[in-house]
């Protein structure tokens, strides 16, 4: 058993000013661009001060004999976490998806840096409530269900709100689809979606609201998945016969790709993928992690 005092980890993403300034250099070409655009450097700056704040509180609320650590949403691929670590991300709600798919059950506190601004469905908190949240940081903790993709060379991808599987550029995918119940079929789609209850409200929502037969989408905490396959090409040689449906624990959707490069992200992170050559496989069902949210 660890002895080690807990460490917090403080995830966060740079803010559009300090992108703004990596790309313009001055405060001047930032503000020149932006009103370019019809907006303005001060709505932009507002929200870097109420972002810098925020962390700020954040770091004052960590115990003093606790270990600290910090990165960037970019640097999340790279970063080791630990079992006894607690993980506090401040920003917007795909903030906390990003970060999850890196973890095995350590609590996430999301911390919402613009309260009314974003809809803090994951990031529940304020900076100020962060103290008491680290005094028991699994009281009151909720578990969520995640999906997770497995390539048939041992290659694993976990998500909180969805996996899409298809072409990087979002054009035709060919591949051959098994489903559960025995079925197979010969697709060309722009690419397969496979979603948790969390990622119901968003992605996998915009797609079942233009379909007019759809299953019921799963609850958070559902140890189920729902799936749907984007824009399928009906062909002599392709069908659309499956192309939504429902997965619950221990079944698997099976996808056999007959495309030179198809690619697996989750969360809409791009820069952190699995690719697919012809003829491999990969298998997509409810993963055995949770998020633990606090």
């Amino acid at each position: 058993m660890s002895t080690l005092t807990p460490r917090i980890v403080i995830v966060s993403r740079r803010s559009e000013l300090d992108e703004l300034l990596a790309r313009h250099g001055t405060l001047g070409a930032a503000a020149y661009f932006l009103r370019q655009r019809g907006r303005d450097l001060d709505e932009v700056t507002a929200r870097h001060e109420a972002l810098k704040a925020a962390l700020t509180e954040v770091g004052a609320a960590v115990p003093a004999d606790w270990r600290r650590g910090h990165v960037e949403r970019g640097d999340l691929p790279r970063f080791l976490f630990a079992p006894e670590d607690v993980i506090v991300a401040v920003g917007q709600d795909g903030l906390v998806a990003n970060v999850a798919k890196y973890l095995d059950g350590q609590p996430v506190i999301g911390v919402d840096p613009e309260p009314g601004r974003n809809p803090g469905v994951l990031a529940r908190h304020r900076a100020g409530g962060v103290a008491a949240r680290l005094r028991d940081p699994l009281g009151g903790s909720r578990e969520r269900t995640m999906v997770v993709a497995r390539l048939d060379d041992g290659q694993e991808l976990y998500g909180l709100n969805e996996v899409y599987i298809g072409h990087a550029g979002h054009q035709s995918a060919r591949y051959v689809l098994s489903t559960p119940e025995g079925a197979r079929e010969r697709q060309s789609s722009s690419g397969l979606i496979v979603g948790t209850g969390t990622g119901a409200t968003g992605w996998c929502a915009s797609i079942a609201r233009e379909r007019a037969a759809t299953p019921a989408l799963p609850a958070p905490d559902d140890p189920a998945l729902c799936w749907f396959v984007r824009e399928a090409w009906p062909s002599p040689a392709t069908g659309v016969g499956q192309t939504s449906g429902l997965l619950t624990a221990g079944a698997e959707l099976e996808l056999t790709s007959e495309s030179e490069r198809l690619v697996v992200f989750a969360d809409g992170l791009e820069s952190d993928a699995l690719e697919l050559s012809w003829g491999q496989r990969i298998r997509i069902g409810v993963a055995a992690k949770k998020l633990r949210l606090g």
